[in-house]
């Protein structure tokens, strides 16, 4: 698909990954919708890159509706999703003083990683498939976000990479479901990126994480995640992947 002219939404947008990813669709011509639950930031992007800002939980229905009509009255129903909003959350099963990890912990976790990306999903595609095919019978593109904590989770992160791994399973039933649309959908699994939370960490932290990263040997650029996803949105023949950008990382246990 060619993004010029194209109308897009970033989920989590206001910052890191989402707000980078926003740009560099902006950049290369689409009418960007910024979704964020910090409707302050949502609109300091748009405002930056042209677009609209959309105060939006991804995790509520009435929320998502919105914002999705706040975007839809802007710039027309949109072609292309990116699914950037998440939270983390680091907490062992048993903690030290030998409580279990509260269950609303867990279930926080799912319903904003892998019900909130299913959720914004379900009822922007719902438009979607609704557009005139373009040229090539393509009609929209869903980019999710996972992350290698899908695969190589790490001790404390059991809410995390299941919620991950959710995203990442539900990459090929979708991908499936939605080819008689002219519908794509492919997940993007980053490893270890220099995102604003990350570069709050001691630098000798950074060091040693970055450290761990086979080639290159740095923190990925927020930047790289952004032309993954514009380029996923340019490569019609991606679909139903799963790509890892990591720099050859496998996490340790710990």
């Amino acid at each position: 698909m060619n993004i010029n002219g194209q109308a897009a939404i970033v989920t989590g947008g206001a910052s890191g990954l989402g707000a980078q990813t926003a740009r560099e669709l902006a950049r290369r011509g689409a009418k960007v919708a910024v979704f964020d639950r910090n409707g302050e930031g949502a609109e300091a992007v748009a405002a930056e890159i042209g677009g609209v800002g959309c105060e939006c939980d991804i995790t509520s229905t009435e929320s998502v509706l919105a914002a999705l009509q706040k975007a839809r009255e802007a710039h027309g129903p949109a072609r292309m999703l990116m699914n950037v909003a998440g939270i983390g959350t680091a907490k062992r099963l048993i903690g030290k003083d030998g409580t279990p990890m509260p269950l609303e912990d867990f279930r926080r976790v799912i319903e904003v990683n892998l019900v909130g990306t299913f959720n914004v999903t379900r009822l922007a595609v719902a438009e979607m498939v609704n557009l005139d095919p373009l040229d090539d019978g393509e009609r929209g593109v869903v980019v999710n976000t996972a992350s290698v904590a899908a695969f190589d989770g790490q001790v404390g992160q059991e809410a995390y990479a299941a919620s991950k791994g959710g995203v990442v399973s539900l990459t090929l039933p979708l991908a499936r479901d939605l080819a008689q649309f002219g519908v794509r959908v492919v997940t993007i699994t980053p490893g270890l990126f220099l995102t604003s939370l990350m570069a709050e960490l001691p630098q000798v932290l950074q060091d040693s994480l970055a450290a761990s990263i086979p080639f290159p040997k740095r923190l990925g650029k927020p930047e790289e995640f952004a032309h993954l996803a514009a380029t996923i949105v340019e490569n019609m023949a991606l679909n139903g992947e799963v790509i890892r950008l990591d720099g050859a990382l496998r996490m340790a246990p710990r």
